[in-house]
């Protein structure tokens, strides 16, 4: 699998007039996130957690929000987002289909499983339908537990999911 590079030098942010950040949200970021970290920078990834629980993504114009109210740059705040799975920048799907890219699981042919969802689902990697998202994720190790999404072809052609999951 490529890599995907964007032209973003170009890239105009839409804002919207009211702010992201909320009274409250920036209450709550202020008095009881930041408080519990030594820096300002320590608070960034809950504070983007909450914004992302809030809106469901982390919109551009909410990063120039939390980096004004943690001073920090919008660039190590976008940094961030961009560089975590876990965040997201664009909405998503109502549901989100994740598929492992480690190395073992691209030994036993996940482009066949990726081709198929993309095929099936009518969306391209790292894109969303509305209902559905395909990011491309690493499922390799959530704290001890291995999980591993199984594509199942029945004979009449319908597609089956299967999560098998065991301990390390």
């Amino acid at each position: 699998m490529s890599w995907k590079t964007k032209q973003s030098a170009n890239t105009k942010l839409e804002i919207r007039d009211e702010p992201y950040l909320t009274p409250a949200l920036i209450e709550k970021i202020t008095k009881d996130i930041m408080p519990r970290y030594a820096t300002n920078k320590g608070a960034l990834m809950t504070t983007l957690h909450e914004v992302q629980h809030v809106y469901g993504y982390i919109p551009w114009q909410a990063m120039v929000e939390i980096s004004k109210v943690l001073v920090i740059s919008a660039a190590e705040v976008a940094d961030v987002v961009s560089f975590y799975e876990d965040y997201h920048s664009e909405p998503m799907g109502k549901n989100i289909v994740g598929i492992c890219q480690s190395i073992a699981c691209e030994v036993c042919g996940h482009q066949a499983l990726i081709d198929h969802l993309k095929d099936r689902l009518g969306v391209e990697v790292h894109e969303t339908s509305g209902t559905v998202s395909l990011p491309c994720l690493v499922w390799s190790v959530l704290a001890r537990v291995t999980w591993h999404l199984v594509l199942l072809l029945t004979a009449n052609n319908t597609t089956t999911f299967l999560f098998l999951w065991w301990m390390n």
